[in-house]
């Protein structure tokens, strides 16, 4: 691996280093190492998520609990988004990731102590899930905002395309291992996560040190709604960040895949977890392709071309009744949200300065948790009214609606030609 080594240890300032544009990603030490802490961390999270709603089930043969399992976890990022972007901003990024991943290896361990009783105190179990959920709430933000500071300018593009496949792979991979392993206790599957959070530990470790903030400023509700205030005067970041939310409020599809799988499909649950699966290994496809081939020219244009293929495929699996058909629509709508996920992620961190980045990111971070819940909800809602087969069908349309409607609103996304050469206003 070809290493970075800063003249000081305190200060690292990569993101401007001069380096062929084909260099081998993951021959950049930095990057890789924060490539590392993505995937192991959201594996681990994607696991316990699995691991925790079976053994509450098991405890209490309760839906209600199982609900209370999504609100305990919804609840941190939405109360603590503010802080946690602020505080990406005002501290040294390195050393809260290492905070983050030390509370998470202490509630994963916690959570597998527990498990071990004959019978675990349920109370206990929903407290080191809501703590576990406070650190995820300040890692995310942290994790997003040093893309750009462990990755140099030129091969920024493909370094976003990577951080977006590695959460795809963490999706794909953890729900089923957590699933797997399940059969030999949720100890041993509580086990496994604090493995993985403490691999991610050790890179959070080996990682340079990010730039100190230039001027700490003081918390006041100014600083703190600073993100918000710069992304509504920056309309290229609106427009990219206010599509992405639109687009997932209106394809909520995954929520209704168990309908399709039995009623329509006639596959069962095992058909379910492949349709569910199928997004994911589309993307991982097109964010294969895009690590090796970054977009360099019609940045905006592309990215409503993934919009376009997101609709599209929404779309086509809303009318089809083939096994087959239905999961290469699936892919298609994988492959469209991951080429206008990097092609925006791109424009959105390039476009915004290092000292902002923790606020922007934990805005987005809000975005893509809380969106993704209400287009379930969209979802359902609209099912229970029209049908599974009509609330997916509409949503296609709206989504192609929004891309013709964004088109007109957000002149200046349309035109962005590379996406990492973006200028901040």
């Amino acid at each position: 691996m070809s290493d970075v080594k800063p003249d000081k240890e305190s200060e690292i300032s990569i993101e401007d280093l001069a380096i062929d544009p084909a260099t081998p990603l993951f021959s950049v030490r930095s990057f890789a190492l924060l490539f590392t802490t993505r995937v192991t961390s959201n594996t681990s999270n994607h696991m316990l998520a699995v691991a925790v709603g079976y053994q509450v089930y098991e405890l209490t043969n309760s839906a209600f609990h199982l609900g209370l399992i999504g609100l305990t976890q919804f609840m941190p990022p939405l109360l603590l988004m503010l802080l946690s972007g602020q505080a990406a901003d005002r501290y040294n990024r390195r050393l809260i990731l290492r905070c983050c991943y030390a509370v998470e290896l202490a509630m994963t361990a916690g959570l597998a102590i527990s498990s071990l009783f004959p019978a675990p105190y349920l109370p206990a179990i929903y407290g080191l899930l809501l703590i576990n959920a406070i650190a995820r709430t300040f890692e995310q933000p942290v994790v997003q905002s040093l893309v750009p500071v462990m990755a140099p300018r030129a091969i920024l593009g493909r370094a976003v395309a990577a951080h977006v496949s590695a959460g795809r792979l963490s999706s794909l991979i953890g729900p089923g291992l957590g699933g797997v392993l399940y059969i030999f206790g949720p100890a041993f599957d509580y086990g496994t996560c604090a493995l993985l959070i403490s691999a991610a530990a050790v890179a959070s470790f080996l990682m340079p040190n990010p730039p100190e903030p230039k001027k700490r400023q003081k918390v006041t509700w100014e600083s703190l709604t600073g993100g918000f205030r710069f992304i509504w005067n920056a309309p290229t970041i609106l427009g990219a960040m206010s599509f992405d939310l639109i687009a997932s409020l209106l394809g909520g599809v995954t929520a209704l895949l168990p309908i399709f799988a039995r009623d329509i499909l006639d596959i069962g649950p095992w058909g379910a977890g492949l349709l569910r699966a199928s997004p994911s290994v589309g993307g991982l496809l097109a964010a294969a392709v895009m690590t090796r081939f970054p977009v360099k020219q019609h940045g905006g244009r592309t990215m409503f071309l993934g919009f376009a293929l997101f609709g599209f495929g929404t779309l086509a699996f809303g009318l089809s009744q083939n096994v087959v058909l239905s999961i290469a629509a699936l892919m298609l709508i994988g492959v469209g949200d991951i080429v206008s996920a990097v092609v925006r992620q791109t424009i959105v961190q390039v476009s915004t300065p290092d000292e902002m980045r923790g606020r922007v990111a934990g805005v987005h971070a809000f975005n893509v948790g809380c969106s993704g819940q209400l287009g379930s909800f969209r979802a359902g809602l609209t099912a229970e009214l029209i049908g599974a087969v009509g609330a997916v069908v509409v949503g296609g349309c709206a989504i192609f609606a929004t891309v013709a409607l964004w088109a007109w609103l957000f002149p200046s996304l349309r035109r962005v030609d590379r996406p990492d050469e973006v200028q901040r206003r």
